[in-house]
């Protein structure tokens, strides 16, 4: 759908929406209630089942914080912070850990794309996710070994009852962009099938930031009527969802695309140079450079239940493809322009299968086992004139035992044990223009020969356990005492064995070492709920020590690359995280809440005696909820960031900010609708962990987002 189409259904459907709803209010607000009595039984097993730090963003939450990026909508949950890629695009940190040790599932499938770049988001939908179970902490267990930080689950919604047509518009307009979205849901529940589709599509254009300028390379690069020129960008969804439900047999059936289209700041892809900056006069267009990305998934899942056994069957296959362009430019004055697509600079297409099997039964009164088993296959092929990633194979699998001992309601005793083993072929790849560069600049022999290799082949196996044992106390009604030890461990990714290149993205060159071993540690964490009417209680310390935790470090190396500047290459070291997050919610009078959320996470370097890269401040937010009617809500939230002095070699320090943010939320009878400011009072200030932190560039400015949802249904 493109965006002429938009404001059509802005208007017919909306009209029909609400034809369709006058038939069916009073079953409407019935169903609301059982939605609400569902969500809150479903956050109290997940405390009293799991050793884990758990953070549940059901509906009301994802409605409440709707930005339309979901990795944004879950910063707002301790723990969990975003890696913004400017206005629109971001990926997830847990505790401090982030890229490759944090995993995105949906419908029981490990989401893979190219989660180690900075400047790469999340191909995932967010008018689709209806509810997210966030795992804090160590999960390579169930997971496998890219889940050492934590797992971030996407979880559909039950189907309907009774037999029924239903669905939903969302609408979404943001001043800080001129964002304009909208997503389109039609489902379908008819005996033992129930069918669900939906589209969205976003378009933005460049986004305002509160600055003049910005510093990137000492050079000072004004910034055209505080925009950031070339930032604009759409995003096109669409998946379908059919299950099949009939006497203890389950099946599911998904397929999904994402597409994303975004520009690059020039000012910060690339040597600076001012006159790019220059106004085009189009803030909507998308000029060079740019990234596409794609990402289809399709999966399928088997499910037989009977009084004492569950098998459980996933299955899946995506396809991520993301091309970088840039107009043809080489620091090389030997090579040619390419015959074919000259000005594709990388090309990543990374094709996933993957498979997931668990068997759980009970055994006695008080037992219940699982048992499982992984498999997943991965190739990537690369292209474009430039390079940094060479193409390879990855294979992995790993086999699973969890035990859980429960002999009454108060104590909960699991423990399990997880072997796993990889392999990773890596092609070599040769840079005869780079060779001929180093020949003709009389470099001496020995340095042509070391650098004219990329990548070398590799081909390296890799095997180890990880384990966790949990005890989950129920002391009384109200409390609950969570503790869990684990030990896990990560392969190496292909970018921490065999990167060699200049990652604009990164704004550096950054070598991979194909001696790495895997990374591996343990982590400890610790859990104290309260919960009772009107107050709500949570604190979840944790400490991890990793013996070969996998960083990129400045070597002090020049690069032989023209303008690369020095060497970031990976190296492992032991390390250390800790700290702690809290939440308290108090029900202040009967229509007046108070929220209260704070994160802390201490990293260190003992090899190199400093602080880990992208660690992120301290930082609390604080809000006042105030619901004068029914259906009426008001929020007042202050946003607290910590300056972070904390800092790695060659990061810059981060100065702290206060944000304002202002929302007011009221359900009508036939549509949701919300209306919220961030960044009220337009500060300028700096995410540490921004993709454009590096070139000095602010986060943005005051943004105020509208928010519509009009859900319909008719029964037969």
């Amino acid at each position: 759908m493109h965006i002429r189409y938009l404001p059509v259904m802005l208007i017919v459907v909306p009209v029909f929406c609400l034809q369709m709803q006058a038939q069916e209010a009073d079953t409407l607000k019935t169903l609301t209630l059982d939605e609400f009595v569902v969500t809150g039984s479903y956050r109290k097993s997940i405390d009293g089942s799991t050793s884990q730090a758990v953070g549940l963003a059901d509906k009301t939450f994802l409605t409440e914080h709707f930005t339309g990026n979901l990795v944004q909508t879950l910063g707002h949950m301790a723990g969990i912070r975003s890696m913004d890629i400017g206005a629109g695009f971001a990926k997830p940190m847990i505790r401090g850990l982030g890229f490759n040790r944090i995993v995105v599932a949906e419908n029981g499938v490990k989401q893979e794309g190219q989660q180690w770049g900075a400047d790469h988001g999340l191909e995932i939908d967010a008018f689709n996710v209806e509810r997210v179970v966030v795992r804090k902490g160590p999960s390579s267990l169930l997971y496998g070994s890219d889940a050492m930080g934590g797992v971030i689950e996407i979880l559909p919604l039950p189907a309907p009852l009774q037999n029924q047509w239903y669905g939903e518009v969302a609408l979404l307009g943001k001043s800080v962009n001129e964002t304009l979205g909208g997503s389109l849901m039609l489902g379908v529940k008819r005996n033992a099938w129930h069918v669900k589709t939906r589209f969205s599509e976003q378009h933005f254009g460049d986004y305002r930031i509160p600055a003049d300028t910005v510093v990137y390379l000492t050079q000072q690069m004004p910034i055209d009527g505080r925009k950031l020129k070339n930032t604009a960008g759409f995003e096109r969804d669409a998946s379908l969802l059919a299950e099949y439900q009939q006497s203890g047999y389950h099946a599911g059936y998904a397929v999904s695309n994402a597409f994303q289209k975004v520009g690059f700041f020039p000012g910060a892809h690339g040597v600076p140079d001012v006159s790019r900056l220059q106004d085009d006069g189009d803030s909507r267009n998308i000029d060079m450079p740019f990234s596409k990305v794609n990402h289809l998934k399709a999966t399928t899942s088997q499910q037989l239940t009977s009084d004492d056994r569950v098998i459980r069957w996933d299955l899946g296959f995506q396809q991520n493809h993301r091309e970088e362009w840039s107009l043809f430019h080489t620091h090389y004055a030997t090579q040619p322009l390419p015959a074919k697509d000259p000005d594709k600079e990388l090309a990543f297409s990374l094709s996933t299968a993957s498979s997931a099997l668990r068997v759980e039964w009970s055994s006695g009164e008080f037992w219940k086992h699982t048992a499982g088993w992984d498999v997943q296959y991965q190739r990537n092929s690369i292209a474009g004139y430039s390079f940094l990633l060479p193409e390879y194979k990855r294979f992995t699998t790993g086999g699973l035992w969890l035990s859980v001992f429960r002999p009454n309601h108060q104590l909960t005793v699991s423990g399990g044990v997880r072997y796993d083993f990889g392999t990773m072929n890596i092609s070599g790849y040769q840079d005869i223009y780079l060779e001929k560069y180093l020949r003709e600049r009389n470099y001496p022999e020995p340095v042509v020969e070391a650098n004219k290799w990329r990548s070398y082949p590799i081909d390296r196996r890799f095997g180890d356990v990880s384990g966790s044992l949990g005890v989950v106390l129920r002391m009384s009604d109200f409390y609950v005492m969570k503790a869990n030890i684990g030990r896990s461990f990560r392969l190496p990714g292909a970018n921490e064995l065999a990167s060699n290149g200049v990652h604009h993205g990164a704004f550096r060159h950054e070598q991979g070492d194909g001696s790495l071993r895997s990374e591996h540690g343990w982590q400890l964490d610790a859990g104290f709920i309260f919960e009772r009417e009107g107050i709500r209680l949570t604190c979840s310390p944790f400490f991890s020590w990793f013996e070969n935790y996998i960083y990129l470090r400045p070597t002090g190396e020049w690069s032989v690359l023209p303008h690369a500047g020095q060497v970031y290459r990976y190296s492992g070291a032991e390390a250390v995280f800790a700290g702690s997050e809290a939440e308290l919610s108090l029900a202040l009078l009967r229509c007046l809440t108070y929220r209260l959320s704070g994160e802390y996470v201490y990293t260190h370097n003992v090899d190199e005696h400093t602080p880990m890269a992208f660690s992120p401040p301290a930082s609390m937010r604080n809000a006042l909820v105030f619901n004068p009617l029914k259906g009426l809500q008001l929020v007042a939230e202050m946003q607290t960031v910590a300056t972070q002095n904390r800092i790695a070699r060659n990061e810059e320090r981060t100065r702290g900010a206060n944000l304002v943010h202002l929302s007011a939320s009221v359900h009508l009878p036939y549509a949701d609708v919300r209306l919220s400011a961030h960044n009220l009072l337009n500060t300028a200030y700096f995410n540490h962990l921004s993709f454009y932190r590096r070139v000095e560039i602010p986060e943005p400015g005051r943004d105020i987002q509208l928010s519509i949802k009009i859900p319909f249904e008719l029964r037969n």
